[in-house]
C-alpha cells in the first residue's frame, strides 16, 4: 500500500530521476556497434533478442502492414480507426492553431513558415505489453504535421501493431526494438535513411539510447518511468482513486503513483481499497511493487497540496477536488492535467485526443508532451527591399563594438 507521509517530510528531490550508469554504458556499446557496423550490428542484436532471423527483413512495408490489418478482426480494426480519428482530430486542431507569419520590419518584411520534419522515427514498446495506442499517439501527429517519411520501430510486431501502424499512416515498420532500434533510426543503414527526429517512449535502454544519439538527430524527450499524482480533498471517492492509482501502477514495477490529499481519512480509505482491488488485479505483482515507489502526502490545505504537486511536476495529474477547474489554473508544472472526477487519466492513455507521451521526472517544468508541434519547425525569413540608413548604421556600429569588422563591412555594402 502507499506509505502515508506528512507534507513536511516529503522531499521531491529525493525521487530518483536519472538513468543508471550501467544502463547508459550498455546502451553506449550497442549504439556504437550499430554506428560502426550498420545492418550487421542491428542484426546481431536482433538475433540476440529473438526479434529477427537472418532471412527476415528488418523493414516491413505498407502492403504487409495492410495485410495484417485485413487479418485483424473487424471490431478491433474499427476500434483502432476510431481512436486514430480522435487523435487525428486533436492533432489537426493543434496544427490549425499555428499560422504562418509575415510582419513589417525596417526596410521590408520578416516572418516564419511552418516546415514539417522530413524523416521521422516513432518508437512503440512491445515488451511486457504491445502498445498499439502508442503507435497511434506517435505516428498520427507526425502524419498530420506533414512529415514525408514516418517509420515505426517496434520489436516482434504482431498483426495488431502492424495494423495500428497501417491505420496511423506509417510508411514502414522497423521490426526491432531497444537501443539498437534507436541507433538504427539515428544513423540509418543500407536501404534506410537516417531519421531527423526520434519520438516515443520506451524502457530504460531506449531512453538511454535516445540520450546518447541526441545531437546526431533530434528527440522528443527522455521519458522515464510513468507517473501519476492525484490531488484530492474530502469530496473524492476512495474506490475510484484506488482504481486510478492501480491503473498507473500496473505499467511496471518502476511506475510512481502518488496521492496528495487534505483528508487523512481518505488516505486510509484509499489504502483499504488498494488492498481489496489488488486481490483481483491480474497485474498485481507489478502494481504492488510500484506502490512502494509512491506515497500518500497529507497536506494542511488545498493550496499546500497544489504546491506539493508543483514541486513533483508529475507526468499525469488528476484533480479530484471541489472546483477542480479553478485548482487547475494554479498548477504550473504537469505533463497533462485531468480536471475533475470524470477525467480519468486512462482516457488520455487510450486516445480521447491529447497525447499520452508526456514529460516525466520533473521535466514538465521546461517541456511539454508529444504533440503535432514536435514534428514541425518554425523557420524564420527576412526580405528587405532597401535597408534603411539607421539599420545599416546600428548594425555596423554594433559589429565594430564586437570587433567583427567583416560583419561591419557587410552591413556597409548596403549603403
Amino acid at each position: 500500500m502507499l506509505k502515508i507521509l506528512q507534507s513536511n517530510s516529503f522531499q521531491p528531490e529525493q525521487l530518483d530521476r536519472s538513468i543508471d550508469a550501467e544502463t547508459l554504458a550498455g546502451a553506449q556499446t550497442i549504439v556504437d556497434t550499430v554506428r560502426v557496423e550498420g545492418e550487421a550490428g542491428i542484426r546481431k542484436y536482433a538475433a540476440q533478442f529473438g526479434e529477427r532471423t537472418p532471412d527476415q527483413p528488418l523493414l516491413i512495408g505498407p502492403d504487409e502492414m495492410k495485410a495484417a490489418a485485413d487479418r485483424l478482426g473487424s471490431d478491433d480494426l474499427a476500434l483502432l480507426e476510431r481512436v486514430a480519428q480522435r487523435v487525428r482530430a486533436f492533432a489537426k486542431a493543434q496544427r490549425d492553431s499555428l499560422s504562418e507569419l509575415k510582419t513589417p520590419v525596417p526596410g521590408g518584411f520578416a516572418g516564419h513558415t511552418i516546415e514539417p520534419i522530413v524523416n521521422v522515427g516513432c518508437y512503440a514498446p512491445a515488451g511486457r505489453f504491445a502498445l498499439p495506442s502508442t503507435v497511434l499517439m506517435t505516428v498520427v501527429p507526425a502524419v498530420v504535421a506533414g512529415c514525408e517519411n514516418v517509420t515505426l520501430a517496434t520489436p516482434n510486431p504482431s498483426d495488431l501493431m502492424l495494423a495500428a501502424a497501417s491505420v496511423a499512416g506509417a510508411n514502414q515498420v522497423l521490426a526491432v526494438g531497444g537501443a539498437h532500434a534507436i541507433a538504427a533510426m539515428a544513423f540509418g543503414f543500407d536501404g534506410f535513411e537516417r531519421r531527423d527526429l526520434i519520438s516515443g517512449p520506451g524502457n530504460r535502454w531506449v531512453t538511454a539510447a535516445k540520450q546518447i544519439v541526441h545531437g546526431d538527430c533530434g528527440i522528443d524527450m527522455l521519458a522515464g518511468p510513468s507517473e501519476l499524482v492525484l490531488l484530492a480533498d474530502n469530496s473524492a471517492d476512495a474506490e475510484t482513486i484506488a482504481a486510478d492509482l492501480l491503473g498507473q501502477a500496473e505499467h511496471d514495477a518502476d511506475a510512481r503513483p502518488f496521492l496528495v490529499t487534505t483528508d487523512q481519512a481518505l488516505a486510509e480509505s484509499v489504502n483499504e481499497q488498494l488492498a481489496a482491488q489488488l486481490d483481483s488485479l491480474p497485474t498485481a505483482r507489478s502494481a504492488r511493487q510500484a506502490l512502494t515507489n509512491g506515497a500518500t502526502i497529507i497536506c494542511d490545505s488545498i493550496d499546500q497540496a497544489i504546491n506539493v504537486c508543483n514541486d513533483i511536476a508529475t507526468e499525469h495529474l488528476e484533480l479530484h477536488c471541489r472546483d477542480a477547474a479553478s485548482v487547475a489554473k494554479k498548477i504550473k508544472h504537469a505533463g497533462c492535467l485531468f480536471i475533475g472526477h470524470q477525467s480519468a487519466e486512462v482516457f488520455g492513455d487510450y486516445g480521447v485526443g491529447p497525447n499520452h507521451t508526456l514529460p516525466t521526472a520533473g521535466t514538465s517544468r521546461w517541456s511539454a508532451g508529444l504533440n503535432v508541434f514536435t514534428y514541425v519547425r518554425i523557420r524564420t525569413w527576412l526580405q528587405l527591399d532597401a535597408a534603411p540608413q539607421e539599420l545599416i548604421d546600428d548594425t555596423a556600429r554594433l559589429a565594430e563594438l564586437e570587433g567583427l569588422i567583416g560583419h561591419q563591412r557587410s552591413a556597409l555594402r548596403r549603403k
